[in-house]
């Protein structure tokens, strides 16, 4: 059964790399504005789950429903339409542009989609103000500490006001007070905008921050609150 008022759902996803199968019937459901920690060890399939809900990878079999649209069922072009606007990305090293500023960096999604540069970076600095980077709008990447970095990394992927933000390991590279920090601004501001995140990690210290755990071994899932 699909918790009512869903807005991504994945359904019984299978998908296979040469022997290995990365997902083998996974399941997966979130509201506007949850934020749902994926556990799991190493190699359990959680970063591939997290790829296909993304549009990112598609599955073999199975069936992701977004907004009551079949993602599996879109052509590519309008997958990538999807990740530009109503998807925004957190990563493990934030993967900002280094030769960009920061200000720069937080702007691009919106450059990307045709807003002007000085309205794009008007709005870039209000979520670096958000996210307490708003200082380091003139440096690149390369210049501000890790936790600067991806903090400004969560001011990009929130700036088109997504209604998903997908964070894989977004902590994975920061000292425990930097990591927290970040979480506490992530999931702060996207419950703020009523922003689903859906949030890969392995560690409990960073789950606790979320809604709801779904728990993935050997490409299935578990969720001990809902039952798809």
């Amino acid at each position: 059964m699909i918790p009512a008022g869903s807005l991504l759902v994945a359904e019984d996803l299978h998908k296979t790399y040469g022997r290995s199968a990365a997902l083998d019937g996974a399941s997966f459901s979130i509201h506007p504005g949850e934020v749902v920690a994926v556990l799991g060890p190493s190699g359990s399939g959680k970063s591939t789950l997290l790829h296909c809900l993304a549009g990112i990878v598609t599955p073999d079999s199975g069936r992701i429903t977004y907004d009551g649209r079949d993602l599996t069922a879109m052509t590519d072009a309008e997958r990538s339409a999807l990740r530009r606007t109503e998807f925004g990305f957190v990563f493990q090293f934030g993967q900002l542009v280094p030769e960009l500023t920061c200000t720069e960096n937080v702007a691009l999604p919106l450059r990307l989609a045709g807003v002007r540069r000085r309205a794009a970076e008007r709005t870039a600095l209000e979520w670096m103000e958000r996210l307490e980077v708003a200082d380091t709008g003139d440096q690149r990447p390369g210049e501000v500490s890790g936790g600067q970095g991806q903090r400004v990394a969560v001011a990009r992927s929130l700036v088109t006001s997504p209604r998903v933000v997908f964070a894989d390991e977004p902590t994975g590279a920061l000292d425990s007070y930097s990591g927290e920090r970040v979480m506490e601004l992530l999931t702060e501001a996207a419950r703020s905008a009523n922003t689903a995140v859906v949030l890969v990690t392995h560690e409990p210290r960073v789950a606790a921050y979320s809604d709801r755990d779904i728990i993935v071994r050997d490409g299935r899932t578990r969720d001990p609150d809902h039952t798809l």
